[in-house]
Order: C-alpha cells, then sequence, then structure tokens
C-alpha cells in the first residue's frame, strides 16, 4: 500500500511538471516570448522562454491565470480551462480598452496611446460590419474622411482638406502612389477589394518622416490578410457573398487557408459585378432635375448609336456599372526562430469604367462625348518581405520589403458627331526597396530608436493614338483609318527615382508622458522626353529635374491620470512633383492643362493638438483634434497667359481651348477640427460619432482651397445580444457654400452643383454649390451558427436624392443588401 501512494504522488508530480502552457499570436500562429504569466494577488510570476513555453504548475486549478505582454492585449482564462485547450493560450493585437489599439502605422507596432498623431483603425470586424461595396466607401465610414466620386467605379479619399496625389496610399507597407498620380481626383483606392482585408489604418496630417513625399494630408494603409501557422494541418476555407439592389450588385469571395507548423498559404479570388446605379428620388434639396438622367450614350460594348438615347428613368444613371476581379495570394514562411518571410502577390483588374460626369458633360446643350470610359484598370504587385527579429543591441526587430508594382490605365473618348476615338494608354512598372528596423535601447522599452531607408523607381510609359471608326449598316466593322494624338504623358518615356533614409526616437519621459521625433532626408530625381510636338510645343524636349528635402517631426503625448490624454504634434512634410506635375496633358471643361518643366516641390508645416476623455473603465471615449496647416510653395492649376496677358490656346482633340498648367504659388492654409466619440454605453449598446470640419485659403490670392469639404459626419448606434447584432447609423453634410468653391483650378466641380441662375444671353450662370443633406440606414447581422451568418443592410432608408461634395455621380439610393459569409 505504502508504494502504492508513493505511486500516485509521483503520478502527480509529473502531472504537474508536464502542466506547461504554450503562447501563440493568434494573428499569425508563431509563438510569443517574454509573456509575463501571474495570478489576481501577483503572488506568482513567471515568463514565456524563447519558445513561448511556461510551467504553470504552481497555479491552482480554479486560480485565474493572467497573459500581459506590451504589444498584445491581457488575456484572463482560468486554469482549469486550459486544460480543455490542450495548454496553449492565443493573444491578440485588439482590446475593449480604447487605448491598448495597436498599429503598425509607423513602421513599427505600437499602442496608440504612446502616439501623438490622430491615428484611426478598422479592424476585420468592423469590415465585416460595414460590408461596404469598393474600399473607398469603406474608407468613407472612417471619422475625418470624406470620398469624392467621378464615376462609380472609383473614389478618391480626402483627408484633411487634401486628396489625390497630396494622400499616401499604401498597401502591405508598399506604396501605391506612382509617378502619375495626380492632383484632381484618383480612383486608385479602389484596386484593393475590402473583402481581402485584415484592416485598415489611417494616420492624419503630415507624415513625410515615415513615409516621405505625398504625405501631406495622411496616410491611408490597407494590411491584407495573412496565413496563420497551426500545431497541426489545417485547411480553412470562408466564401462570402452578397446582393445589393441599388445596382444589383453581385459579389462573391472564396477563399482557401492553409497551414502547418512549416509554411501558411491564404488563396483568395474575390468578383463583384456592379450594375448601374440608382440615385434617391426624394429631392428634399428642392432642385427637382438636378442629377438626372435625361439621356444617355449607348456607345459602349461595341456598340454604335449616332445620337443619344432616351433614359426612361432618369434617376437611374446609365453608364455607371462596372465589374472587378482581385486575386491575393500570400505565404507566410518561419526560416529560423527570429525570421520569417511573406511573400505577397496581388492582381486587380475591371471592365471597362466609364466616366459618368463627361459622358453627362453637355455642348450647345447636347451630350458632347459618345464614349469616354477607362480602359481596364489593372494593378499587379509582386512582394518578399522579410521579417527579422534578433533582438540584438543594433536591432531588436526589422522588416526588409522588396517589391514590384505594374500599373495599367488607360481612356478611349469619342465625340458625338465624330467617328474619331482616340486612346491614350499608360504603363508604370515600379520596384522599390524599403528597411525599417527599431531597437530598444533600455530594459523596460521606454526608450525606442527607429531608422530605414527606402529606395523606388518608376518607369513611365504613355502612347496615343487614335483610329476613325468604320460605320456599315449602322455596326462597327472596324476601322478606316488611323490618325495622331497627343499623349497624356512624355511619349519618349519618362522615370522618377525616391530615396531616402530617416530616424525616429520615442520615449516615455515619465509614466504620463511620452516625446516622439523623427527625421528623413529624401532625394527625388525625374527625367522626361518629348518626341511628338505636332500640339505641345516645348522649349526643351527633355528635361531632368532633382529635388531634396528634409522633413521633421516633434510629438508629446501627455497622461496626467488614466482617464485624461493630450496629444500634441509639430511636423513638416512635402511633395515633389511627380510627372503627372510636370508633363500631363489632357482637357476638361474646355481647359487644357499643357506640361510645366519649371514646377518646384510644396511644403506642409503643421501643428496639433488633440484631446481625448476616457469613461467606463476606458470603455468609452470622447476625443477632439484640431489642426493648422500651413502650405508653402503650394502647386495650383491656373491659367498660362500671353506677353499681353490674354489666355493661350492651344489644340486638343480637334478643338482650341484654355490652357491651364501646374504652378507654384505662395503660401496657403488649411485648418480644422474633429470631434469624436467611441465605446460601450452597457454590455450590448454600443456607439460611434464624429464631426469634422475644415476650413482652406490662400493667402496669395485668398481664393478658397480645393478639395475642402463642407461639414460632416456620422452617428452609429447598435445593440448586440447573443447571436443577434443590430445597428442604426445617420450620415449627414452641410451645404458647401458656392463662395467656399475653387473655380479656377475646377477639382472643386462647381458646375456640377444646381443652377439657380441662367442668362443665355450674356452667358452668365450662377451656381448655388452643394446641397446639405441627411441619410438614415438600418443593418442587422445574425449568427447562424458556428461556421454561417448572414446580414442585412438598409441604407438611404428615407431614398433621399444627394450628390457628394465635388463628385460628378449621384450617391445611392435606397439600398437593401443581403450578405452570407460561411466557414469551413
Amino acid at each position: 500500500m505504502k508504494y502504492f501512494f508513493l505511486f500516485i504522488i509521483f503520478l502527480n508530480s509529473l502531472c504537474a511538471f508536464t502542466q506547461k502552457v504554450k503562447v501563440l499570436n493568434k494573428q499569425t500562429g508563431k509563438i510569443i516570448k517574454n509573456v509575463t504569466i501571474f495570478n489576481v494577488k501577483e503572488t506568482i510570476s513567471i515568463t514565456t522562454d524563447e519558445d513561448g513555453f511556461a510551467d504553470i504548475s504552481e497555479f491552482d486549478a480554479m486560480e485565474v491565470v493572467i497573459f500581459s505582454h506590451l504589444s498584445y492585449a491581457v488575456s484572463r482564462v482560468r486554469k482549469a480551462v486550459l486544460k480543455s485547450k490542450n495548454y496553449i493560450v492565443y493573444l491578440t493585437k485588439e482590446s475593449e480598452q480604447l487605448d491598448e489599439v495597436v498599429v503598425s502605422l509607423f513602421k513599427r507596432e505600437e499602442k496608440t496611446n504612446r502616439i501623438a498623431e490622430q491615428v484611426a483603425v478598422l479592424n476585420s470586424k468592423e469590415i465585416q460590419r460595414v460590408s461596404a461595396q469598393t474600399s473607398a466607401d469603406l474608407l468613407a465610414t472612417i471619422p475625418g474622411i470624406k470620398v469624392q466620386k467621378s464615376q462609380f467605379g472609383g473614389g478618391s479619399p480626402v483627408i484633411r482638406g487634401m486628396e489625390s496625389n497630396r494622400v499616401l496610399l499604401v498597401v502591405d507597407g508598399v506604396r501605391m502612389n506612382n509617378a502619375i498620380y495626380r492632383k484632381g481626383h484618383l480612383q486608385s483606392a479602389i484596386t484593393v477589394t475590402p473583402n481581402m482585408l485584415e484592416k485598415t489604418e489611417v494616420v492624419f496630417g503630415p507624415s513625410s518622416v515615415i513615409y516621405g513625399s505625398d504625405a501631406l494630408g495622411g496616410v491611408i494603409h490597407y494590411y491584407t490578410k495573412t496565413p496563420k501557422l497551426s500545431e497541426e494541418e489545417e485547411v480553412e476555407s470562408q466564401l462570402f457573398s452578397r446582393f445589393s439592389s441599388i445596382n444589383n450588385e453581385i459579389t462573391t469571395n472564396i477563399s482557401v487557408e492553409v497551414r502547418s507548423q512549416k509554411w501558411a498559404s491564404l488563396t483568395s479570388v474575390s468578383y463583384s459585378d456592379f450594375g448601374d446605379l440608382k440615385a434617391g428620388k426624394k429631392r428634399t434639396h428642392g432642385f427637382e432635375d438636378w442629377g438626372k438622367v435625361f439621356f444617355y450614350s449607348e456607345n459602349s460594348n461595341g456598340n454604335y448609336k449616332e445620337n443619344p438615347t432616351v433614359n426612361l428613368d432618369p434617376n437611374l444613371q446609365r453608364n455607371t456599372g462596372y465589374n472587378q476581379t482581385d486575386i491575393l495570394q500570400k505565404f507566410f514562411i518561419p526560416i529560423t526562430k527570429n525570421t520569417d518571410i511573406k511573400l505577397n502577390f496581388q492582381y486587380s483588374t475591371s471592365s471597362n469604367i466609364p466616366r459618368f460626369d463627361r459622358l453627362m458633360e453637355l455642348k450647345n446643350e447636347q451630350l458632347k462625348f459618345a464614349e469616354w470610359f477607362y480602359g481596364p484598370q489593372k494593378r499587379f504587385l509582386a512582394s518578399a518581405q522579410v521579417l527579422l527579429n534578433p533582438n540584438t543591441k543594433g536591432m531588436e526587430s526589422g522588416v526588409i520589403t522588396a517589391a514590384y508594382q505594374n500599373v495599367q490605365e488607360s481612356r478611349i473618348q469619342r465625340k458625338f458627331g465624330s467617328l474619331d476615338r482616340s486612346y491614350r494608354e499608360e504603363r508604370v512598372a515600379v520596384y522599390s526597396l524599403n528597411g525599417d528596423f527599431s531597437v530598444s535601447l533600455t530594459a523596460d522599452k521606454t526608450q525606442a530608436f527607429s531608422y530605414g531607408f527606402e529606395f523606388a523607381y518608376n518607369d513611365v510609359n504613355s502612347n496615343a493614338y487614335g483610329k476613325e471608326l468604320n460605320i456599315v449598316a449602322g455596326e462597327i466593322e472596324g476601322f478606316s483609318k488611323s490618325f495622331k494624338v497627343q499623349s497624356r504623358y512624355p511619349d519618349g518615356g519618362s522615370s522618377y527615382l525616391s530615396s531616402a533614409v530617416y530616424i525616429d526616437y520615442r520615449q516615455d519621459i515619465n509614466s504620463k508622458s511620452t516625446l516622439n521625433s523623427g527625421i528623413r532626408f529624401t532625394n527625388t530625381n525625374l527625367t522626361a522626353t518629348w518626341v511628338d510636338q505636332t500640339f505641345i510645343q516645348l522649349s526643351d524636349a527633355n528635361i531632368q529635374l532633382n529635388h531634396s528635402a528634409v522633413t521633421a517631426t516633434l510629438g508629446y503625448v501627455y497622461k496626467p491620470n488614466k482617464n485624461w490624454q493630450i496629444n500634441s504634434v509639430v511636423s513638416s512634410g512635402f511633395r515633389a512633383p511627380n510627372v503627372d506635375d510636370v508633363g500631363r496633358v489632357r482637357e476638361k471643361a474646355g481647359n487644357v492643362t499643357v506640361p510645366n518643366i519649371t514646377v518646384t516641390p510644396e511644403f506642409a508645416y503643421s501643428a496639433e493638438i488633440g484631446v481625448q476623455k476616457y469613461f467606463n473603465e476606458k470603455k468609452f471615449r470622447l476625443g477632439a483634434n484640431i489642426y493648422y496647416t500651413l502650405l508653402n510653395n503650394y502647386i495650383q492649376r491656373d491659367f498660362v497667359y500671353n506677353a499681353d496677358d490674354s489666355i493661350v490656346q492651344v489644340a486638343f482633340d480637334g478643338e482650341f481651348g484654355n490652357a491651364v498648367s501646374n504652378q507654384n504659388k505662395n503660401t496657403a492654409y488649411i485648418t480644422g477640427i474633429t470631434a469624436s466619440y467611441l465605446g460601450r454605453i452597457s454590455a450590448v449598446w454600443k456607439t460611434s460619432g464624429f464631426v469634422t470640419y475644415t476650413k482652406g485659403r490662400t493667402y496669395d490670392t485668398q481664393e478658397p482651397m480645393s478639395s475642402i469639404p463642407p461639414i460632416f459626419g456620422q452617428f452609429e448606434m447598435s445593440y448586440t445580444i447573443a447571436e443577434i447584432e443590430i445597428g442604426s447609423v445617420i450620415r449627414f453634410n452641410a451645404k458647401k457654400e458656392i463662395t467656399n468653391f475653387n473655380i479656377t483650378e475646377g477639382i472643386d466641380n462647381h458646375d456640377l452643383t444646381p443652377i439657380v441662375v441662367k442668362n443665355a444671353v450674356d452667358e452668365f450662370v450662377k451656381y448655388y454649390g452643394t446641397p446639405s443633406w441627411i441619410t438614415l440606414g438600418l443593418n442587422a447581422n445574425y449568427a447562424v451558427s458556428d461556421i454561417i451568418s448572414i446580414q442585412a443592410r438598409l441604407d438611404n432608408l428615407l431614398d433621399q436624392h444627394f450628390i457628394e461634395f465635388a463628385s460628378g455621380v449621384a450617391s445611392p439610393g435606397r439600398n437593401l443588401s443581403l450578405s452570407l459569409r460561411a466557414n469551413f
């Protein structure tokens, strides 16, 4: 009997000895070392080893075990429950406490309560809840971002009164902005489908220290889904399908993830088919015909119609539909304990995308264009990321990213009454290499030093040609002849090289305050050659421009107590002129943009203050950010004058127009504020909301700045019980007075707003500006089981007709969308 009891004691000791817990990253499946594990009374404290293991045999069976790590949300679990989970614990970087959100925007992972800049994060759950048709629609839900649309197949985000080439788009650490990102409205944001996104992070204000040129208004960083490792070999697949009534949208996404200990793979394919978009019927703004489509062109998909066609439903915006295909392939391969590799392949392509606002353009009260559409918008990305975690004195962690991008754009135009069709095609190849590294200077990580480099080379090819249609019995039978067309960019080719180095330093001065600082040196070199000068004559057909800039930032975070946080930032940014600034040729509304090889960089100097107040154990937050940005040497499109002060006239596609070019001016300012709230009212009620006000004017010409939206905002409320979530949302926009439009540049599209006075005798026209609007939406999500969930959204419930500021296409009317998500 004595030996039996000794044997039992031995077995118990053996079991206790083998009670080892393994801590893994929920997003990647990799081990997490240096995780602190303790009990509620803090009488026991241990740390995971190099392999992510820790012996928890000291804890009692019913004791709560707490897992804590600087970069992860705290996890609490009873020891008895760990046994049922095979002693594996997954930590996530999300937290119910709003200041514990971890972002990677600054090329290193950091909690938002240590960052001075205003940031916004949409995680995967929020992306699913919003269920946006495009990534541009997704961005429009983020506090402080307004989105413009010239056609439905697009979306140009505006941050702090800046857009297009003044806002930097990044995907998985690779710059999307290239040498032909234009001043005006861009449509590149939609080439990353929301169904492939893990999260989206936004930093507001100049961020040129970390990201270089273009980041004047802010940075939008898309993070696509990444496969994760698993202790056992697994295959997980997901199906997503959505139907929307307003444009008969059908979107289908299928993804397959293969997991193992040594490698992981994710394959995702998404296809969206969008029909023509219907606008709202309720015109409470009082303009009964504004935005209605009475006639449209049927010259698409190889059809030929000599004259415009009567639209039987004027609220149906003909020539807005298109389709898009997106493919993502990722591999995650751990090489050693401290080195991983990510291989990333992305491909996005579309059908022809009609340029709706140009197809609605009138000449002598008739539609001007029979054809105006973008050819398939193609984007290919291949990148390799080496993730380093050596934990040495010179480098604690680092990422080296090598990438290749190939972007193809084209524009096809033909006017009514003409058989001449013009083609303009652009191809941009971008080669880039980035290195971003960081090291903690103290054991408690209160001092951190980051440094890095960036090289990006753009090779631009621009081609243009014209063909005359051969019409037989009312149908197109090939072409009868070819003719010359002015290319959009230098036809002899152009290149743009950017190289930079930066350093960044962060220090926790004490438990209540953190200092952030950084400096960056950037050099850009642009070359371009014009061969054919039939239409545009230049004094020098070969140009080479070289520019350098030093930018800096200084931020301070002060937390007087656990419920208050005050941020302050002063920073500088710059944008070097690219190929589009220097060499673009195009026509819009009678104005022809011509090259200007004397353009120099524009600079931004910004100061901002942010205040945040927390409630209910940091589960609810009120906040506001106010900023002022001074633009120096800013670039604006303006008329080109002859010596006698008359406007230069140039020919474009058979017509003469006023010559305009991108020109440096003196100084201007943009100021604004975003006030917001976010959090839980109770265990079942959540709410969020924001209001944004922006103002911008030039100091030298006393004109309003372009792209300044009116006051806008959004308020949401949701209720969750068991497997059901129900929510509502109110969106609103104040009126944009016509006196606050920038008429000179034409980017604000003042001529697309309602007309209040029109005098045909002296051709005088007075425009109203953008009318105010408000919409109401409802949404619901039901988890049928662990693998199936369904979602319904009813947007613009009252079917209001409205058009976003500077947009050429009306926003959707009442829309019912139904979604199905299944995991296998």
